[in-house]
Order: C-alpha cells, then sequence, then structure tokens
C-alpha cells in the first residue's frame, strides 16, 4: 500500500446518460457507482486520487459522506481535455501507479492486485468481445501490446480486432513522469489520449503487458442501458452471497436489496419485495411485494403488499397487507390490513383493526401516538395526535380519538343510527 497510487478518472460529463446528474453519482443497488471504484481502490492503496470536472463540487460532497481521505484533483479541461489531460497537473509520488474509472461499479479489488504480478513498464486491462464496436482497439504481438487504438481514429483493419482497452492500467512512475508531458491533442478529438503513452513507450522499446481480465467486473457504465446491466450483476452477487449465508429468496429475481441492508438469523423473503438503505432484517418473513425502507424488523411478519417506511422499529410483530407504517415502534402488535400507523410508538399485545390512522400531521407539524400494551383498536378509528392512549384501553369501532384514554377504559364517539322508512323508493320514485 505505501507504494502504490491509485488515480480514479471521474472528470468526464456522461453526456451518453442524458442525465442533469453526475454519471459517477447514478447509483447502483443504493450507491453511486463512484463509491464502488473509491471503496475497491482503499482495499489496495491509502492514496487514493481522484480526479473530477463536471459538477465536482457535487460528487465531492456525495463521496465524502463515506470517505474522508480521498485527495481531489480538479482537471483543467479547457486546456487539457480527455483522460491524458486528466493526468497532466498530477505529481507523482509512488512507485507504481493505478488508473482506472469512476463508471465502474463491479470492479473489484481482487482482480486489481493481479496487476501487480506482472513485470512491466504499463500493465494494460483487456477484454476479448465477440463485438467491439463501441469500445477502443488494442494491438497485441507476441503477447506485448504494440498499441491502443480509439474507434474513432481505427482504420478498418484495426476495426476487425475484438481485443479491447477496458480502461485500467498500471504504469511506472518513470513512464507517467516521461510521457505525460510529451502528449499531444493532435487527433480528430482534439483531447489528450492516455492510450497515446503506451505508443510511444512501445517506441521507446519500454514492455508493456496485457492482462486479460473479466468482462462483467470491468464493465464500464456510459448509459441507462449500462446501468440496468450492472444493477442486474450487483443484484445478482448481493443475493448470491445472502442465501449462501442462509437467506431464502423465493425468486430472488423479483426482488431488489441494497448493498447496505443488513440480515440476521432466519429469514425468508418473498417475490416483489424491494428493501432499502440501512434496514435490519433478523429472523423475519418478508411477504410478497413490500417496500421496507431504512428500517429494523426483528421477528416479525411483513405483508403481503405492505410499505414500512423510514425510522420504524417493529420487533414480535404481524404487520399486514395494504398496511403502512411510517417512523414508529411497534412491540408485539397485529396490525393485520388497511392501516397507516405513523409517528407513534404502540406497545405488546395491541390489535390493531382495519381502516385505523394515526392523524399525525396537521398541516404544519407533526406529532406522536402513544398507545400502551394490550390495546384493542377497533376498525375505522382515527387517533388524532397528539394523544396517549395507556394499557388495557377498548376503542369501538368508528371512533374518532381527540383525548388521552385512561387505563381499562372504552372509547367510543358514534351518531346515532337513524332509519328513514321506504326512502329507497321514494328517492328512486318506484316501489
Amino acid at each position: 500500500m505505501n507504494n502504490i497510487s491509485i488515480i480514479i478518472l471521474s472528470a468526464g460529463f456522461g453526456t451518453r446518460m442524458k442525465s442533469k446528474t453526475p454519471k459517477v453519482l447514478h447509483k447502483i443497488s443504493g450507491y453511486a457507482m463512484l463509491y464502488y471504484s473509491i471503496k475497491e481502490a482503499r482495499k489496495i492503496s491509502n492514496d487514493v486520487k481522484v480526479v473530477l470536472y463536471h459538477k465536482h463540487e457535487m460528487i465531492k460532497k456525495e463521496m465524502d459522506k463515506y470517505f474522508s481521505d480521498i485527495e481531489y484533483v480538479i482537471q483543467d479541461v479547457e486546456n487539457f481535455p480527455g483522460t491524458g489531460g486528466a493526468l497532466k497537473n498530477i505529481n507523482f509520488t509512488k512507485d507504481k501507479i493505478l488508473v482506472l474509472n469512476g463508471d465502474m461499479p463491479l470492479i473489484d479489488s481482487k482482480e486489481l492486485e493481479k496487476f501487480f504480478n506482472i513485470d512491466a513498464d504499463i500493465v494494460m486491462s483487456i477484454i476479448k468481445l465477440n463485438n467491439p464496436k463501441g469500445y477502443g482497439r488494442v494491438v497485441i504481438e507476441d503477447n506485448e501490446v504494440v498499441k491502443i487504438v480509439e474507434e474513432k481514429d481505427a482504420t478498418q483493419s484495426e476495426l476487425n480486432i475484438n481485443n479491447v482497452n477496458a480502461g485500467v492500467y498500471l504504469f511506472s512512475k518513470d513512464i507517467l513522469d516521461k510521457y505525460i508531458p510529451m502528449l499531444s491533442n493532435n487527433n480528430k478529438s482534439k483531447e489528450y489520449y492516455l492510450t497515446d503513452t503506451v505508443e510511444m513507450a512501445k517506441l521507446d522499446g519500454k514492455k508493456i503487458k496485457p492482462i486479460f481480465v473479466n468482462e462483467e467486473n470491468f464493465k464500464g457504465v456510459n448509459s441507462k442501458f449500462d446501468l440496468s446491466c450492472a444493477e442486474d450483476i450487483m443484484q445478482d452477487r448481493i443475493k448470491k452471497e445472502l442465501m449462501m449465508q442462509g437467506i431464502y429468496f423465493r425468486l430472488p429475481k423479483t426482488t431488489y436489496i441494497e448493498k447496505s441492508v443488513k440480515f440476521e438469523g432466519e429469514c425468508a423473503i418473498e417475490n416483489g419485495v424491494c428493501i432499502y438503505g440501512n434496514s435490519l432484517i433478523k429472523n423475519s418473513h418478508i411477504k410478497a411485494h413490500c417496500i421496507i425502507e431504512d428500517s429494523t424488523i426483528i421477528n416479525s411478519s411483513i405483508g403481503p403488499i405492505a410499505r414500512i417506511r423510514p425510522k420504524s422499529d417493529i420487533q414480535d410483530s404481524h404487520i399486514g397487507n395494504f398496511t403502512e407504517i411510517k417512523k414508529s415502534t411497534l412491540k408485539g402488535v397485529k396490525a393485520g390490513h388497511l392501516s397507516y400507523l405513523g409517528d407513534s410508538f404502540i406497545d405488546e399485545g395491541t390489535n390493531v383493526g382495519a381502516g385505523t390512522i394515526t392523524c399525525n400531521y396537521d398541516g404544519k407539524k407533526k406529532y406522536k401516538t402513544t398507545i400502551g400494551k394490550n390495546v384493542f383498536i377497533g376498525s375505522d378509528t382515527q387517533i388524532v395526535a397528539p394523544v396517549t392512549i395507556e394499557d388495557d384501553v377498548m376503542i369501538a369501532a368508528g371512533t374518532t380519538v381527540t383525548k388521552d384514554i385512561k387505563k381499562g377504559s372504552l372509547a367510543i364517539s358514534r351518531s346515532p343510527l337513524k332509519f328513514i322508512e321506504n326512502f329507497f323508493y321514494k328517492f328512486f320514485g318506484k316501489k
């Protein structure tokens, strides 16, 4: 680690993404793409530099949430555009410099470590593709790289080559010190290509070796189609690892689990489930088509078709279909169906009837509802916060609760039931 520097190129505009969001901030399984590149780089070296330009303040702000020791370099794109230009103003202090891209969210540090096992002045990552369209071509002779040609600058014979540049390089310090200042933008794009260092080094008799890499790990993301493909791969990795730990997924291809989600114990996840953020699922059954966001679920069953919104803590409870929980703590509670419980604390033994709503928002502020143990809440009950309902209370169906309820009480609020005889016939004018 002490002798290696890693440079992550993330200065591009990402125009093919067709988005106002910088390309490297588009998310894969909950994290920005650049997060993954930095995370894997930090496993190899404590000297990581990220080259930025387009919306660099936004990118740095997002990465500062996770990394405190990253050096950011702002590329002088006006004078030195291109991948070679990105290295123009960097002082190389380590003997080996690994250069990779910020749009490679599937990169793996173990793959990157293989570069250091090859003795060469430059080690280049190569992918062999059946259809190399859209990539720079790599000319290889006698197991050495001769040159790299950008597709838009390639001849017809070079376009027929299926060895493509995967975009990751390992340079010796001497190579970059010598050839980066020599780079020219005399090409169709008027950019400074990092790949030109390969040709210059080759002319000087330097040793340039290819390393053939796994396409999946080195997959770059340049469009939203690429983004969806990378997401599929990442999701397969996440769920495979969880299943090897003993988590059961029914139809895992239909589920979405973010990288940050934690599982403990024996859990079952049915089809169509989405779990986001810093959620913890422990010894629980999440039934079909539920959504869980930044919440803790322990020894509970959720759904089907339930939504658990952020900051909810549900333990030893059953949450049924079409029930929504938000920023609430439930311990030993049954809420079988068709309820909204927001900004609330509900204690063990309580049963929440269908159609129950905690009315927690008055248009200006949100208020808390506290419900004790062994409370029976009848169907179609509205609880207008702030209110406290003590233990052993019964609330009749159709009641609107606007005041605190003492222990052991029955609460009921209903208008008298009236009958108007023959109204149906009068209304429709027939009998």
